[in-house]
């Protein structure tokens, strides 16, 4: 699969340094939505739906939760429904790897895939993102959002 770097608009947006942005970059490349309104979105979101105790303490334990510190899937699911988006898994207990992050693999047009720790934009079978994280196409897909 192809890779091609795509930020989301962060630095036009005004934003600077490194973070771990994936969940709103992602959103921003697949929905075609200016990064600072997703950022925003869901930022607002992350504040306001609890999390389970175990997600509580792990925030507790790091500092900051903020769409620059990474984004449970939990609430990235909850921001995606309400712009009408689907979950749709390739993976379950027991079934093992179905799915890969390659073309061939997963539906063409705008997806944003869940890997490992990772959210990625896929865009007609090209991975936007700051790097390259297909692994040459044997990374797991857990499982990907697309419009409904």
């Amino acid at each position: 699969m192809n890779w091609t770097y795509n930020d989301g608009g962060r630095k036009e947006a005004g934003y600077k340094g490194e973070a771990r942005d994936c969940g709103a970059r992602a959103v921003a490349i697949a929905l075609e939505l200016p990064y600072s309104i997703v950022w925003e979105e869901i930022w607002r979101l992350m504040k306001d739906e609890p999390l389970a105790k175990k997600r509580q303490a792990k925030i507790a334990s790091n500092g900051k939760y903020t769409p620059d510190t990474g984004i449970f899937h939990q609430h990235l699911r909850s921001y995606l429904k309400s712009k009408g988006w689907k979950w749709v898994a390739t993976m379950g207990i027991g079934t093992g790897c179905q799915t890969h992050l390659k073309s061939s693999e997963l539906p063409m047009g705008r997806i944003i895939c869940r890997v490992t720790r990772h959210f990625a934009a896929v865009v007609d079978g090209i991975v936007n993102d700051t790097h390259d994280c297909t692994r040459d196409g044997t990374r797991c897909v857990y499982g990907y959002y697309i419009k409904a």
